[in-house]
């Protein structure tokens, strides 16, 4: 065989394995709202962004409730408190000024990969309704900090990995934390920040657990949502493209050294 013809063997594969490793970043942005909206099915579902699945789980306890797992949104209220105004993020747009973003809420959010993906980042955020909960305290849950502002509150998310059923690897993220010696270090979230998910590794699912230091009998009382933007992936190629690879390499290299033997 020819070297050109070599060549152009290796081309295809690498332009394959380049097929299979792109990166990948969930915006939401590919899903149609109208302005000041929020996609929420009175029904089971999931719903579709960026090559990555989202489950909304609904149970009728009586019309328009409940809800759990995910919801997408486009919403701006930064000032209405309350569970009126469940699907806002506090920062009152989507990571980087975008329209945008998804919503979780108690129950088991998770996110399903077609395929298998390395974890890079993702951005999140608090809630409007999380954040002046934790900011004010209401009727169920205290505020944050206490009257003296020295409790030692915190709310806190966990991304756990899954690679089919074995766990890859678990990050926690402190949307809220009042554990601080110095009261001026104590932060409720309030802009969309990126955390590293890179040591979750390779995954095919990622799920997500929320808690609080406000809990009581029933579960926490801090309202358990949480905002996710800009989710970013990277494909992992399959066997068989890596084996293709290799194999074009050391084909070309048998060559090359035939040409100079």
């Amino acid at each position: 065989m020819k070297t050109s013809s070599l060549r152009t063997l290796l081309a295809v594969a690498l332009a394959t394995l380049a097929g299979q490793v792109a990166a990948a970043t969930v915006t939401f942005e590919d899903l149609a709202l109208t302005p000041e909206s929020h996609f929420f099915p009175e029904t089971t579902t999931t719903f579709g962004s960026g090559g990555a699945t989202f489950n909304h789980d609904y149970t009728e306890w009586f019309p328009g409730c409940c809800h759990s797992g995910w919801v997408y949104s486009n919403r701006t209220d930064t000032t209405t408190a309350g569970h009126l105004n469940q699907h806002s993020a506090f920062t009152g747009m989507g990571a980087n000024g975008s329209s945008n973003y998804a919503i979780a809420y108690f129950g088991a959010p998770v996110v399903e990969f077609g395929t298998a993906v390395q974890v890079g980042s993702a951005s999140f955020t608090n809630t409007t309704y999380a954040a002046l909960s934790m900011l004010n305290g209401d009727s169920f849950a205290k505020k944050f900090g206490g009257a003296s502002g020295n409790d030692a509150d915190w709310f806190k998310l966990t991304v756990i990995g899954w690679d089919n059923s074995a766990q890859t690897g678990a990050v926690d993220i402190y949307l809220a934390d009042f554990r601080f010696e110095d009261n001026s270090q104590d932060y409720i979230l309030d802009s969309w920040t990126q955390f590293d998910l890179s040591a979750l590794g390779t995954v095919t699912r990622l799920e997500f657990a929320i808690d609080s230091s406000d809990s009581g009998a029933w579960g926490i009382n801090t309202p358990a949502y949480f905002a996710m933007d800009n989710l970013n992936v990277t494909a992992v190629p399959e066997p068989g493209q890596a084996a293709m690879l290799l194999a074009g390499l050391a084909l070309l290299g048998a060559a090359a050294r035939r040409r100079l033997g």
